[in-house]
C-alpha cells in the first residue's frame, strides 16, 4: 500500500457535501473542541489549523498526547463504541473543522466502499504513528524526540517542503509532548538554531537538515544521551 498524504484525505469532498448530520465549526485559538469525559457522539475532520490533545489524570497531572492538524480526524474512537472522550481537544491556532455525527459517519462507512477504504487507511497510518511515538519515548534521547516532534509538526515528508509550524507554539507545550523540561527544550532549540536546522522568521521554520539529529547519533555540541 502506497503511503498516503494525510493532509489530503481523498474523500474530503464527501464530507463537505453532506446535507445532514454535519456541522461546520469555526473557532479561535484556545477554543475547546471537546473536553475529557464528554459524550463521544461525533467525529471531527480538521479543515484548517492545529489541535492539541491532552489527558488529565485523577491527581490533576496533565500530559499532551498528540498535536494534530489539517486533514486529520478527531474523536474517531466513538465509531468503535467509545462512550466518552478520553482526552481534551483544544485549538492551538485559529481553524475550522467538520463535526460529523456518529450515526452519519457509520452510514458513510457502511454505504460507501471507497470512503470506508480510505478511512481505514487513515486509521492504519494513525496507528503506525502511535507505535512510532511509543518507540520514540522509550528509546530515544530528548534531543531526538524534540527533533522528531518538530518535523512532524512541520508535516515533513508530506509535501516536500516543511511549512511554518505554528506562529507561537510555546516551549512548555513542546516540553509536554517530548516528555522533558522546558529548560532542555530551550537548550536544544537554541542549538538547532545555531546549527541552522531551524529559524525564527515570523514563525518557526523547520529545515530538512533537522533530520540529521534523528539519523545520526550525535550532532555538534551534543551532551551525553539521557
Amino acid at each position: 500500500m502506497t503511503k498516503r498524504k494525510l493532509e489530503h484525505f481523498p474523500q474530503r469532498r464527501v464530507l463537505e457535501e453532506l446535507d445532514k448530520g454535519k456541522r461546520i465549526l469555526e473557532y479561535r485559538k484556545n477554543h475547546i473542541i471537546f473536553a475529557q469525559g464528554d459524550p463521544a457522539d461525533a467525529v471531527f475532520y480538521i479543515r484548517e489549523g492545529k489541535i492539541k490533545l491532552t489527558v488529565t489524570s485523577q491527581q490533576g497531572k496533565e500530559a499532551v498526547v498528540a498535536i494534530v492538524g489539517t486533514g486529520d480526524f478527531l474523536g474517531e474512537g466513538c465509531i468503535a463504541g467509545q462512550p466518552l472522550r478520553m482526552a481534551r481537544a483544544i485549538a492551538i491556532t485559529d481553524g475550522s473543522s467538520l463535526r460529523i455525527e456518529k450515526k452519519t459517519m457509520n452510514e458513510l462507512l457502511h454505504q460507501r466502499g471507497k470512503f470506508s477504504e480510505d478511512f481505514m487507511a487513515y486509521l492504519l497510518s494513525r496507528n503506525i504513528r502511535v507505535e512510532e511515538d511509543l518507540v520514540d519515548q522509550l528509546f530515544n534521547s530528548s534531543e531526538k524526540r524534540l527533533a522528531r516532534t518538530l518535523l512532524l509538526l512541520a508535516r515533513f515528508g508530506k509535501e516536500g517542503t516543511p511549512e511554518i509550524v505554528v506562529p507561537k507554539i510555546s516551549q512548555e507545550t513542546l516540553a509536554e509532548i517530548v516528555g522533558t523540561t522546558r529548560s532542555r527544550v530551550s537548550y536544544f532549540m537554541n542549538k538547532f538554531r545555531r546549527l541552522g536546522f531551524i529559524e525564527y522568521n515570523g514563525g518557526l521554520n523547520i529545515h530538512s537538515t533537522l533530520l540529521n539529529v534523528i539519523l545520526y547519533d550525535k550532532t555538534p555540541g551534543s551532551r551525553p544521551v539521557e
